[in-house]
């Protein structure tokens, strides 16, 4: 029987970022996929700065980069475009090293994903497999398959096994989780067309059309691709309001058939749910199979990648023998500890500017709703720290930036997937680190401009580059040294949410 380290059941994009990271640690990998190739039109249409820095570590951000369109930002308006509220993201380079957010076609990203995996001989992608047992025998886990192609059932052994299987996870069966519901349940109508010519009226904003009796949002899309998102009324059919004639009679104040081509036309139901349980033995859950948001916050894509950015090293100090034991158990138990809180807040946000869409439509409502200081409207960015787990003290869990070296190389370029060390030049003098631990400082790069982000002269970021904590002595720098693998794993007890 093969034998795995780690097997993915599923081959979306957290399958494949996930298949890529282990792969780059050495792990042999199988993702097993039922369909043929990747789905062939848009869904995901917005990634952030978070994703693109793991982008960059799997080596494809650069050529996702160009491929991508500018966002400017959202603007909230009413039934007869007046502005309500302006909420500009920022341009340029951001403390991640890439611009804040990102427009892209999830086809072209997939295909990058697919066509890099294609390279790593860590990795065996295997498609038109149906995955239909999956069983957990203590020290490993049989999976049983269909090769689909042939008619035949195919058995192997893996070390752990990540669902990254969809809303209808499989993998989520056999763990058999329930899940946590926040009450959004709403049907929209989803239009993604392809110009035939620029409309610059367009924008490249995306506008989120407050008109309580019908809500909608315009998403701009790289090249000549463009989005609308309608909402459905309860008494409307969904098959009715999804043809064509009936499309573009919705579409007419924007835009008309002689000016553009339907490429999909789809009403989906969406939902806000996380699941009571990430992890059970062997078996683990990441991206859509474990939560699932509404698209107004275009988080759903970027907390799957989020999800296996926190796994994989994880998955990798076990499977390399470097963590062994209770400590490996306590390890996996942090995964759901840390990512469930901020998929949470993600979604939680989600729900609360979708019910704002769908009422606001004054500026005087929108006040109420989202009160700033002076008086105006504000929408603000969140970026909430990760949950408890590894680290000490209440700097522990931060996202931290991606310092520039003094010859202009990005951080995670010359330390891929290791623990590191950033510092105050003066606080990391003599400092001894254990081998294969890289160290930043603010003598060797831009560090200092980080590290006042975080509050703190010093830090150790993980291989996901969250803090595990922040130092400003060299007594409180060599604590946080010593949480460092190989060295003993010292966690926070895990707070199962």
């Amino acid at each position: 029987m093969e034998e795995f380290d780690v097997a993915i059941v599923g081959y979306g994009p957290a399958g494949a970022v996930l298949a890529h990271l282990l792969g780059q640690c050495g792990l042999k990998t199988v993702v097993l996929e039922r369909e043929s190739a990747a789905y062939h039109l848009p869904r995901a249409v917005h990634f952030d700065a978070e994703v693109m820095r793991v982008l960059q570590w799997i080596g494809i951000a650069e050529k996702i980069e160009p491929m991508t369109a500018l966002h400017p930002g959202m603007r909230f308006v009413d039934g007869g475009g007046k502005l309500l509220l302006d909420w500009p993201r920022p341009q340029g380079e951001g403390p991640q090293g890439w611009r804040a957010n990102y427009r892209f076609h999830q086809p072209d990203l997939e295909k990058l994903l697919r066509d890099g995996l294609a390279d790593r001989p860590e990795v065996s992608v295997r498609t038109r497999c149906d995955v239909f047992f999956v069983e957990d025998q203590g020290e490993s886990v049989e999976i049983r398959y269909e090769d689909m192609t042939c008619g035949k059932v195919n058995r192997i052994r893996a070390k752990y096994v990540v669902g990254c299987d969809g809303a209808r996870s499989l993998i989520r069966r056999y763990i058999e989780s329930g899940m946590e519901d926040y009450g959004f349940h709403e049907r929209w109508l989803v239009v993604d067309l392809i110009l035939n010519r620029d409309k610059p009226e367009l924008g490249d904003h995306s506008i989120q059309y407050c008109v309580p009796e019908r809500p909608a949002t315009y998403v701009r899309g790289p090249g000549m691709r463009r989005r609308w998102e309608i909402t459905v009324r309860p008494e409307e059919d969904s098959a009715e309001i999804a043809r064509p004639e009936r499309v573009w009679e919705l579409l007419k104040d924007w835009i008309t058939p002689e000016e553009a081509e339907l490429e999909r036309t789809a009403v989906y139901v969406f939902h806000s749910l996380v699941a009571d349980d990430w992890r059970k033995g062997r078996l683990l859950l990441a991206g859509d199979a474990c939560h699932q948001t509404p698209p107004f916050m275009g988080q759903g894509m970027c907390a799957g990648t989020r999800d296996v950015a926190n796994l994989y090293w994880k998955l990798a100090l076990i499977c390399q023998g470097k963590v062994t034991g209770e400590a490996a158990e306590r390890l996996l138990d942090t995964y759901e500890s840390e990512r469930k809180p901020n998929a949470r807040e993600y979604i939680q946000t989600a729900v609360r500017l979708g019910g704002l869409i769908n009422t606001v439509g004054t500026e005087t409502a929108l006040r109420a709703a989202l009160p700033g200081a002076d008086g105006s409207a504000r929408m603000e960015s969140i970026a909430p720290p990760i949950g408890p787990g590894l680290g000490q003290g209440e700097k522990a869990g931060r996202l931290f930036g991606q310092p520039r070296l003094a010859d202009g190389r990005l951080m995670d370029r010359v330390f891929p997937h290791a623990f590191v060390v950033v510092a105050d030049a003066e606080l990391a003098e003599g400092l001894d680190l254990p081998e294969g631990v890289g160290l930043v400082t603010t003598a060797n790069s831009n560090a200092a401009e980080h590290l006042a982000r975080l509050g703190a002269r010093a830090t150790v970021l993980r291989p996901d580059r969250h803090t595990l904590g922040g130092a400003d002595t060299p007594e409180e720098l060599r604590a946080l040294v010593a949480l460092i693998l190989p060295n003993p794993l010292t966690l926070q007890e895990p707070e199962m949410v």
